[in-house]
């Protein structure tokens, strides 16, 4: 389960998006500084596809250097995987240079693009072939990349490997996402003005402020995750700046966390485990900030990549479990 979407352009320009990782809390997830430069090959796979970086990535990650399941780079593209069971196929390996495991892909395309037309043009070249990166399971995955106008999909459906336009800029989980752009017209009368009716000589008023969102969804299913980000894209008020544009982007996040408690399912034979919210990303595509908010620690923090080093790789593992801290006043 995850949920990402792209804000409205703020007034002076500032394009910004938003992630949400849900998954049981058994992962070491840590902040990956990807260097430039430095030469790289798929993981899990035999002779699969080798490049260089030449853009710095920033980006959520495990179980192994470049492994990321969310980033962005130092041109202001950006890109998230997603969790899609019972909606994924790879393909099987070739063996001729072009595969490449879908723990690399975001590495690779964050490292060697700087928009979503050349991630189209670089995606299309991939065969992309599962690998278990240290789960004990192939992740199912797709992949959502944003820049500053534009945003796309990579999908694995059972015909092969789709690469489409989203149009919406929002992203959750299964099905495909044509599914949920037809799912949408449910929704064309969603609105953020309160309705009155009039029946004989009586208007009716709803009970209190929201009565425009009735009948949006508020469960935790993609679909009703979908549509309600692409609601919040498309009534929430136009960001001056990059500082309410991200202030923005964390407000919206909110309404995708998840507690320990509401959602729990079977991660091993006999093993029940909570999912919750473990990370959330902000990336400021426009100023090249990456900021991260994690299940152990409530504050935002931001990698601003125009100052960042990446000369070298490092791994900063992220906070465990949240702990209150005592004040006196």
């Amino acid at each position: 389960m995850c949920t990402n979407f792209k804000i409205k352009p703020a007034t002076d320009g500032t394009v910004v998006v938003g992630r949400t990782m849900e998954f049981p809390d058994l992962i070491p997830w840590e902040v990956q500084v990807v260097p430039v430069g430095v030469p790289r090959t798929s993981a899990g796979v035999k002779n699969g596809v080798a490049w260089t970086p030449q853009y710095g990535v920033v980006g959520m990650g495990a179980m192994g250097e470049g492994l990321l399941a969310d980033g962005m780079n130092t041109e202001g593209l950006s890109a998230h995987a997603l969790y899609m069971a019972g909606f994924c196929d790879y393909a099987a390996p070739t063996g001729t240079g072009n595969d490449i495991s879908e723990m690399d892909v975001i590495a690779y395309l964050l490292g060697t693009c700087t928009s979503v037309a050349e991630a189209k043009a670089a995606a299309a070249h991939l065969n992309v072939v599962g690998y278990d990166p240290g789960v004990g399971f192939v992740p199912p995955l797709h992949f959502f990349l944003h820049d500053a106008t534009a945003s796309m999909a990579i999908e694995f459906r059972p015909e092969g490997m789709s690469i489409v336009d989203n149009p919406t800029g929002v992203g959750t989980n299964p099905p495909f996402l044509d599914w949920h752009l037809t799912n949408l017209r449910n929704y064309v009368g969603v609105s953020a003005v309160n309705p009155t009716t009039t029946v004989g000589h009586t208007t009716l008023h709803p009970l209190g402020q929201g009565g425009g969102l009735l009948g949006l969804p508020g469960d935790y299913t993609p679909p009703s995750r979908f549509v309600r980000a692409a609601a919040m894209v498309l009534l929430m008020e136009q960001p001056a700046d990059a500082a309410s544009a991200e202030a923005a982007c964390l407000h919206a996040l909110n309404a995708f966390d998840i507690p320990a408690g509401l959602i729990t399912e079977e991660f091993a034979p006999g093993k029940v485990v909570p999912e919750v919210t473990t990370w959330v990303t902000v990336c400021n595509l426009t100023d090249h900030r990456y900021a991260y908010r994690t299940i152990g620690d409530p504050t935002p923090y931001v990698v601003d990549l125009s100052s960042t080093d990446f000369s070298t790789g490092r791994r900063t593992p992220i906070p465990g479990p949240a702990r209150f801290s005592p004040v006196t006043l």
